[in-house]
């Protein structure tokens, strides 16, 4: 939204939501997410043409175009749960725009939602329409945290999906006219309804999948002895399948990856397409079994027990250059270390201790619902310590866990944490970032995802 302000300044914009200290954040000085270039998009719009409410009704009264971006969480009781969308927060905000709506508006789908729910919203508002025309529209979001703001300004490609009757086709135009202020027509895509909020879930998938599958052989690197990163490398130069999201690491996180293929499975399943739920169904657990796999190289490395031993974990977000912590795989890394009763010290550059401590007493899909209807104040973890200062995570430790791969760790005195840890001192590189050699010159016994294990991991099989 705040792309689409600047962007288009003859465009007011509202964003409206029901919490009141969120929406505080967004007009103070400290915006509630890090996102590089943001905060200059905000302050530049905000207060012209861009405005942040609490009063909803109001704005949703007045708007010609809704865009919803509530959350869909996976459900965790009763029909489809563990897998099926949550679309709880969403019939209720439709629900709200039948009941507010004065004049004939469009509703776009914002977030990322099965097949077929724009169908079920669109039953929802006609049959709750006092003669009022409502359009719905799937418009799903590409951005990918970290560069947001980049990918908004251009995009690969806008997708907009509509019915295909002239009222249809009317507000596809209205969506369009707003991106082509900056964004070309022929990366400007429109599609019917199922197809544009199926390409959400097929992308996410696709990507997750290049992840599952270089991790996959990321195994089968270390017991071989050949280098993920060489074959990755020589694989990525296939101009048919290219270098990105090609880094093995310890796994894939965020909001979208694991909650989109549950659902693609899902739907699946629902039309009767066992074989094809399956097939996305070993994306995840290739993922958890990375997760896992890395857990036990770190216990079986340290003589097989972390009892008590402090553990310093660099990077706690799922990736660098944002604050998310969202499905990130140190959850169960360090779920899976505190299990064998290790003491951890958390340092990540953009994630709170508040945070930190909330994810890691969670339950698992609990983070998805809105702030207000999560547990209240977390028990927290007492073997957990958060910390402001990556030497200070370090220091006394038995091992280090690099878990998010800020460009920072790649420049640490890593001598000087050598000189202030217990010995044997470990470094388990779960991003690849730093230097295997030359972290072995300085005495540490070094494990880095997919590539050859250093005498003493090969003494220590991992017992997965």
């Amino acid at each position: 939204m705040a792309v689409i302000a600047l962007k288009c300044p003859d465009i007011e914009v509202a964003v409206v939501d029901i919490s009141v200290p969120r929406i505080n954040a967004w007009n103070s000085d400290q915006l509630p997410i890090y996102e590089p270039g943001l905060e200059d998009v905000v302050k530049q719009c905000r207060g012209r043409n861009l405005f942040f409410s609490t009063d909803v009704e109001k704005h949703v009264c007045e708007a010609d175009i809704v865009f919803v971006s509530v959350n869909t969480p996976t459900k965790t009781r009763g029909l489809g749960a563990g897998k099926a969308a949550d679309l709880t927060y969403w019939e209720s905000a439709a629900r709200m725009i039948a009941d507010v709506s004065k004049s004939d508006k469009i509703v776009v789908e914002k977030s990322t939602v099965p097949v077929k729910t724009a169908e079920a919203i669109e039953k929802i508002l006609t049959h709750n329409s006092k003669g009022i025309n409502f359009q719905i529209l799937s418009n799903p979001e590409f951005l990918a945290e970290g560069t947001a703001i980049e990918d908004l300004f251009k995009p690969d490609r806008v997708l907009i999906g509509g019915r295909e009757t002239e009222g249809g086709q009317k507000a596809i135009k209205a969506l369009k006219d707003v991106y082509a202020h900056w964004v070309p027509e022929e990366n400007i895509i429109t599609t019917n309804l199922w197809s544009a909020e199926l390409s959400k879930l097929a992308a996410n998938a696709f990507l997750a999948q290049r992840i599952s599958s270089v991790n996959a052989m990321s195994a089968l690197c270390e017991a071989t002895g050949a280098n993920v990163t060489q074959v990755s490398y020589a694989v990525g130069k296939d101009t048919r399948i290219g270098a990105k999201f090609l880094n093995a690491s310890v796994g894939f996180g965020g909001s979208c990856f694991q909650k989109d293929i549950l659902n693609l499975v899902y739907i699946c399943e629902c039309n009767g397409l066992p074989e094809v739920a399956e097939y996305w169904k070993q994306v995840i657990k290739i993922n958890d079994y990375q997760k896992t796999r890395f857990v036990n190289r770190v216990v079986a490395s340290m003589f097989n027990t972390v009892s008590n031993k402090k553990i310093a974990i660099l990077g706690f977000a799922f990736k660098k250059d944002t604050g998310d912590t969202r499905e990130t795989p140190a959850i169960d890394v360090c779920k899976g270390l505190l299990g064998d009763k290790a003491r951890l010290s958390i340092y990540d550059p953009q994630v709170t201790e508040d945070q930190i401590q909330r994810d890691l007493s969670m339950k698992k899909f609990d983070w998805d619902h809105p702030l207000h209807l999560q547990p209240m104040s977390p028990t927290t973890v007492k073997q957990v310590g958060v910390v402001w200062d990556a030497y200070e995570a370090t220091k006394d430790a038995h091992g280090v866990c690099i878990l998010t791969e800020w460009d920072e760790f790649k420049t640490l005195d890593f001598q000087r944490i050598y000189d202030n840890m217990q010995k044997p001192a470990f470094v388990f590189d779960g991003r690849n970032v730093v230097d295997g050699e030359k972290l072995r010159q300085i005495g540490f016994i070094v494990y880095s995802i997919g590539k050859p294990l250093d005498a003493w991991l090969k003494d220590m099989p991992a017992l997965v």
